[in-house]
C-alpha cells in the first residue's frame, strides 16, 4: 500500500500521482489533503502519512508533496521506524531505496516538472533495497537508537 499526502503547495502533485498509481495497478490511500485548502498546514499530513506506513514499514511505502518536500520530510522522520526522503533526481530517489530501504518519498511541487516528478515515483516504488550487509548495518544502527530513545 501507498499512502499520500499533500498540502496546498503539493495538492496538484497528489491528484497527478494518484492517476499514475492507477495507470501502474498499485493500490493507494489518499489521506489528504481532500481540498485544496491554501491555509492547511504539512505536518498533519506528513504525520499521519507517516504514522500509517509506521505500522508496516517494510511492506508500505509514502509520497508526500508540498513546496519544496523539506518540511514533509522532517516532519514524517520524527515518527519511529520512518526513514523520508526528499530526492531531487531518479538517481537521488534510486539510492535511497537501495541503500537506505527509504520508505517515504518528499515530492517538491515547486522544483519538480511532472516527467521528473514521474520518473522519481516510478524509480522508488520499483527499486528494492539492496540488502547489503554494510546498509543492512547502518540501519540497524539507528534502529538501535530508536528502540533506545524513541518510547
Amino acid at each position: 500500500m501507498v499512502y499520500l499526502g499533500a498540502d496546498h503547495g503539493g495538492f496538484q502533485l497528489k491528484e497527478q500521482i494518484k492517476q499514475w498509481l492507477n495507470q501502474w495497478n498499485i493500490p493507494y490511500q489518499d489521506i489528504g489533503a481532500q481540498q485544496f485548502d491554501a491555509q492547511d498546514d504539512y505536518p498533519q499530513f506528513a504525520l499521519a502519512v507517516a504514522q500509517a506506513v509506521a505500522r508496516h514499514p517494510q511492506e508500505h511505502r509514502g509520497i508526500l508533496a508540498c513546496r519544496s518536500a523539506a518540511g514533509m520530510v522532517i516532519a514524517a522522520n520524527k515518527v519511529k521506524n520512518v526513514r523520508a526522503v526528499a530526492p531531487h533526481d531518479v538517481t537521488a530517489a534510486q539510492h535511497a531505496r537501495e541503500h537506505n530501504d527509504a520508505n517515504v518519498l518528499g515530492l517538491s511541487g515547486d522544483w519538480l516538472n511532472e516527467a521528473m516528478a514521474k520518473d522519481i515515483v516510478h524509480i522508488w516504488l520499483n527499486t528494492a533495497f539492496s540488502q547489503a550487509d554494510r546498509h543492512l548495518r547502518r540501519l540497524d544502527t539507528i534502529k538501535q537508537f530508536e528502540q533506545q530513545h524513541w518510547h
